[in-house]
């Protein structure tokens, strides 16, 4: 494609990258843009969707409400954004779906963040369950309504794909279940879509949401330890028990023995996403030159994923990861609000379960459909909820203030 004589497309990309000029399409036909490719379309569907915009009013780790300055999903999304990015252009992927697939990935999440997709899990277990990842496809897919002609986003083939798989297949050549899904199966929302659509959910996804992947984990690991100093239940001396941070802050401290304490987090951030990001570069090219891959198929037909970090980061990773568990997601202040939060969602979905007629008109179950699907509507309704909205819900419906921090 060009515009005023300048070329898009394919221009420096790897062979193994993905190309929007030959994408396997959308469900629905949709005309041709004349100045953008299909995969950034896909991520400005996706900017401008209501679901994106809810992001802003839902928990990552402190809810919306206990500070300014901590992150919430839509901060943490556009941070894994601009990783995804960072390691997409250095790869040579297209950085347009690598960003799409960062911007989409947690579209699905609940209000109060994993407390709330706990409390949803167990309100669904009879009618096929709740999995956050998987309701980010039925985002996209079925609940975005925003077209005349479609329900969803109509995003691309490699999009939708690349949401679903980014942490890997989910099914074995056999079509068995696999990994995280083994014993529960696949998601209903996934099952659901891939009747009309086929996903192949047994490879590998492409190069870029697997960049999309692990930019995650790095975004996940450095604004946790942010936001954990912050809120005053980490400290640097707990964090020195991993040698990665270790090092950094004897550097820091050798660089600069006059700073600011306050700055020294900052640079602590700074320069463990730096080190995170340089180490997938490496190893991913690394791994890249290993396979030679010669297209995007050849990346979802490896086994096993080319982007990722080197043994000595994969265990940086999990010592931080370690740390965050034991200093902050499981201490008695958080989680004694996230176990409040996991209470308020599932009581309701159990009051809109018992009385259909309290939740708004185009949410009420209709008179064909059976159980689950029922209660799979009513799930979509408090999924896309912010905090703030389903403690005024709940309010509303039980009388009383919920009580969480």
């Amino acid at each position: 494609m060009t515009i005023g004589g300048i070329g898009f497309g394919r221009d420096g990309l790897a062979p193994y990258a993905s190309d929007p000029s030959a994408t396997r399409g959308r469900l629905h036909a949709d005309p041709a843009s004349p100045t953008r490719t299909d995969y950034q379309r896909d991520r400005d569907r996706i900017v401008h969707s209501t679901a994106f915009r809810r992001l802003a009013g839902k928990t990552q780790v402190f809810l919306v409400d206990e500070g300014d300055h901590f992150r919430t999903r839509l901060t943490h999304t556009i941070e894994v954004a601009q990783i995804a990015r960072a390691i997409a252009r250095a790869l040579r992927l297209d950085e347009d779906l690598a960003e799409a697939l960062a911007l989409a990935h947690d579209l699905g999440h609940t209000p109060f963040g994993h407390a709330g997709e706990r409390g949803l899990a167990r309100a669904m277990a009879a009618n096929g369950g709740f999995d956050h990842n998987a309701q980010s496809l039925r985002v996209v897919t079925r609940l975005e309504r925003r077209y005349p002609r479609y329900d969803g986003l109509n995003l691309t083939w490699e999009t939708l794909e690349g949401l679903v798989k980014h942490n890997g297949p989910l099914t074995d050549a056999a079509g068995r279940p696999v990994g995280r899904y083994a014993e529960k199966g696949i998601p209903f929302a996934i099952r659901d879509y891939a009747e009309r659509h086929d996903l192949r959910l047994s490879t590998h996804a492409g190069a870029e949401a697997q960049a999309a992947a692990i930019a995650d984990d790095i975004a996940y690991d450095a604004h946790d330890i942010d936001d954990g100093l912050r809120a005053g239940l980490l400290t640097l001396d707990a964090l020195r028990e991993v040698p990665l941070v270790a090092h950094i802050l004897g550097t820091v401290a050798r660089e600069y023995p006059a700073i600011e304490p306050a700055r020294v987090p900052h640079e602590l951030v700074r320069r463990l996403i730096t080190a995170m990001i340089e180490d997938v570069i490496r190893e991913s090219l690394a791994r890249l030159a290993a396979l030679d891959p010669r297209s995007a198929e050849d990346v979802r037909g490896a086994g096993a994923p080319v982007v990722g970090f080197s043994a000595s980061m994969d265990g940086a990773d999990r010592a931080i990861k370690a740390v965050l568990t034991r200093a902050v997601y499981r201490i008695p202040r958080v989680r004694s609000v996230m176990d409040r939060a996991e209470r308020l969602v599932e009581k309701l979905h159990a009051r809109y379960a018992a009385e259909p007629a309290s939740l708004p008109a185009e949410w009420r179950p209709r008179e064909a459909e059976d159980a689950d699907r029922a209660a799979r509507r009513i799930a979509d309704f408090i999924a896309g909820m912010t905090d703030r909205y389903a403690l005024a819900e709940y309010a509303r419906l039980f009388d009383e203030a919920a009580e969480l921090g």
